[in-house]
């Protein structure tokens, strides 16, 4: 099983127009049918007068839950393209409402399933997508001579800085890879030299894991998203 996977951001919107036809998608982050339930009646009622509010959702680490509905569209043609863009783009814990107003022409089969898929992509884009990794968090405590040698070390290692304190030793708290997390004591006992001072804080809970966030924006948007989120990690690119 993939430790690692993918889920929106944020809430986001993107609106295209075919033959017309208005498709305005909008996205947001879920945990439970519950959430998903309560958003897609939101925007039924906000987008009360439109020909169709077309649903898809993913739920869970595994996709555990996914639905979708064509609210009235040709069977196949509106929820389920939806629904392949989140299980094709491996994106969880998401639910998608693409809303439709008839613009007076008939799209076909074909011309639906592209437009309804095409919406739904805008949206996700414009949410942004964050790649989560369940982790456990510890705390470990160096000497300052030691200090340097460990920062590289959990930067190298993938492992994010939660918390550092400076006094007559060096206090981190850190989040730590699943996948490392087996191995950390050996690692760290050969990096000091003796045992380490290390303390798990967290175990797993695979409702509700401790994740790490790794996303990717354009240099222009970073500033937003270091001050709306400031554990993100960030990988810039042009």
């Amino acid at each position: 099983m993939r430790e690692s996977y993918l889920e929106a951001y944020q809430g986001g919107e993107g609106e295209l127009v075919e033959k017309k036809s208005r498709f305005i998608a909008t996205v947001r982050p879920v945990k439970s049918e519950t959430e998903a339930a309560a958003f897609i009646e939101e925007m039924r009622k906000k987008y009360w007068n439109a020909s169709h509010n077309c649903t898809a959702l993913c739920i869970g680490r595994q996709n555990e839950l996914t639905r979708c509905s064509d609210d009235g569209e040709p069977g196949g043609t509106a929820g389920r393209p939806m629904l392949d863009v989140l299980l094709g783009g491996g994106i969880h814990n998401v639910c998608v409402v693409v809303t439709r107003y008839f613009g007076g022409t008939l799209l076909g089969t074909g011309g639906l399933v592209r437009a309804y898929g095409a919406a739904a992509k805008l949206a996700l884009e414009a949410a942004g997508l964050v790649r989560c990794e369940p982790a456990r968090l510890y705390a470990l405590a160096v000497d300052y001579a030691s200090w340097q040698r460990v920062e590289a070390f959990l930067q190298s290692s993938g492992c994010e800085q939660k918390k550092v304190g400076f006094s007559d030793r060096v206090d981190v708290q850190f989040a730590a890879p699943l996948a490392l997390c087996e191995a950390l004591p050996k690692r760290l006992s050969e990096l000091l030299g003796q045992p380490p001072s290390l303390l798990l804080l967290t175990s797993i809970s695979s409702n509700n894991p401790l994740k790490l966030y790794s996303l990717s924006v354009p240099c222009a948007e970073a500033s937003m998203f270091i001050n709306t989120f400031s554990s993100v990690s960030l990988r810039f690119s042009s």
